[in-house]
């Protein structure tokens, strides 16, 4: 086996892993050293000439260049990381997938302190300051560190081997979580193979009783009986609850059905429900969380790539009126969100095209690495290619996607101002979904029509460049998102956004994108509201009927 050390600088990584492989006769491998040797120059002068972005390029081909992980029972390996290395999504996919990581942990001040008195150089904590610096880098990577078993780096180093070794034994499951972090929302864990571990590790700080799944037949089927069969084999008495499926589950009566089953099984404020299936379950579970005895914690498991990247993370919970969508709701954030992407690969190609129009939408609004990344490998990812989740970059994507949710709602839980520019898209977006039932046009496939309709607004009222709005134009035409005109009138589409949420004093806040970023605006002209909905519906040239509608 590989036993892979993370950590802070100063943690003694490589002191640490040189004793553990010398007394186990494994290979040591020091990733810096490892660096120095292919590129020929130190660290600090790496960092000097080149900047740190070369250098985390050079860090990822030595992660790259250690092969896979070798899965015996002995000792092979002791791997000992830079401290920024596991920063990069993909290196964790492939540090922590069939190895043990573990954590050496201590106070910043004893780790700032070593670093200060030491002759080596780190650039990341070099200056006058080490211990500020080192709560800095401590507060960016905890969430990093945090999937790693967790050993405390203040003990001699023979002590810390001793305390590795007891850890040795334990071979490495075929579950590994990539990030896990306490949040002003909950705790979030992203990984692969971890939702049985991450729900009854929920249900454990809740001191539940029993597993309350709610879920949709068909996820149940895919999914959900394999979790239900796992918590119960860790001595969870498991109760189930099934919803409609896909937007159904949105409904009043549906609401009122489950809350009366939770009734019937006695169910009060003290225990916590599972929610397990796409945007549309984890919306109305919340929502019925959020509801019965006025509140009950939930835990929200999504299992698709929507569901991961958006809709069951925030809080926002909902159901559809016929008179729009999302119009009935409350906020309720889950005690836990748990984003297992090994759920992602037995999804329909069509369902991961949709959710990539959110994906987008969240790259546009200022996730450059993230927009690079679905030009690269987006559309193996629309066709359900293998491999995008093989290389990692699938499990990227989800954790890119949703920590800058995370970010943007923990500054802002109740969307009363940045949280806002989370609904680029979503103005023409839900217009037209609405206008379609609800079914025959996906969420992310709505997103997409809107992200077009926003860039041509952005487009007339000059607030972004032709050469932004051709980019994000191209790749969605490039994943086949909102190339075909939807088969909805724009008359119905118009009469729907009046019902938008994001009306004010009767007037429509707009998100629209920039070169960077995204504002907000609520003087947008009838012109430009027209040639934006022209644009999402693919109309030209500009329909008269859709800029008339629009003037005062």
């Amino acid at each position: 086996m590989d036993l892979v050390l993370v950590g802070l600088p100063g943690s003694g990584k490589s002191a640490v892993g040189r004793r553990l492989a010398q007394r186990h006769a494994a290979a040591f491998v020091d990733l810096d050293d490892l660096i120095e040797r292919r590129v020929g120059r130190p660290v600090p002068t790496i960092f000097a000439d080149e900047g740190e972005a070369a250098f985390r390029r050079y860090e990822r081909e030595a992660v790259i260049s250690l092969g896979p992980a070798d899965p015996d029972a002995q000792l092979r390996r002791v791997i000992a990381t830079g401290g920024g290395t596991v920063i990069d999504p993909r290196n964790r996919w492939l540090l922590y997938r069939g190895r043990v990581p573990v954590w050496l942990h201590g106070p910043v001040e004893i780790l700032g302190h070593r670093v200060g008195r030491s002759s080596k150089v780190r650039p990341t904590v070099a200056g006058p300051d080490p211990v500020s610096a080192m709560r800095e880098l401590a507060a960016a990577r905890e969430r990093f560190y945090a999937p790693a078993l967790q050993i405390s780096a203040t003990a001699p180093v023979g002590a810390i081997v001793g305390a590795l070794e007891e850890l040795i034994a334990e071979r490495p499951a075929g579950s590994a979580t990539l990030l896990r972090a306490d949040t002003a929302i909950g705790r979030v864990e992203i990984g692969h193979g971890i939702a049985a571990a991450a729900v009854s590790g929920a249900l454990r700080r809740q001191h539940a009783r029993r597993a309350i799944l709610l879920a949709e037949p068909r996820t149940w089927e895919v999914a959900g009986a394999a979790l239900a069969d796992s918590l119960a084999a860790d001595k969870w008495p498991v109760e189930r609850i099934l919803l409609p499926r896909g937007e159904s589950a949105k409904r009043m009566k549906v609401v009122e059905q489950a809350c009366r089953e939770l009734a019937r099984l006695h169910v009060d404020r003290s225990e916590t429900l599972v929610a397990i299936g796409g945007g549309a379950l984890t919306d109305a579970a919340g929502f019925i969380a959020a509801s019965y005895l006025r509140g009950v914690p939930i835990v929200q498991v999504p299992t698709t790539l929507v569901g991961q990247i958006d809709a069951a993370l925030g809080g926002k919970t909902a159901v559809d009126l016929p008179e729009g969508k999302n119009l009935v709701g409350a906020f309720h954030q889950p005690v836990a969100f748990v984003a297992d992407v090994s759920f992602l690969a037995t999804l329909p190609s069509r369902q991961l095209r949709a959710a990539l129009g959110e994906a987008v939408k969240m790259g546009v609004l200022g996730d450059e690495r993230l927009l690079e990344l679905i030009e690269e490998d987006g559309e193996a990812m629309a066709r359900a290619d293998e491999r995008p989740f093989e290389s990692g970059s699938m499990a990227e994507l989800v954790e890119r996607c949703a920590w800058a949710k995370v970010e943007v709602v923990s500054a802002d839980e109740r969307d009363s101002g940045l949280r806002m520019t989370l609904n680029l898209g979503h103005t023409i977006g839900h217009g037209i979904e609405a206008a379609a039932g609800y079914s025959a046009i996906l969420h992310g496939e709505a997103v997409a029509y809107g992200l077009r309709g926003a860039f041509a607004i952005a487009r007339a009222l000059d607030i972004t460049t032709p050469e932004r709005a051709e980019r994000v134009n191209a790749l969605l035409d490039r994943l086949g998102l909102g190339v075909k005109a939807p088969a909805v009138s724009p008359e119905s589409v118009m009469e729907h956004m009046a019902r938008d949420k994001k009306h004010a004093l009767g007037r429509l806040s707009w998100i629209l994108p920039t070169e960077t970023g995204v504002v907000v605006r609520s003087d947008v002209p009838a012109e430009a509201v027209a040639a934006g909905l022209a644009a999402a519906l693919r109309l030209a040239p500009i329909h008269k009927t859709v800029e008339a509608s629009f003037r005062p």
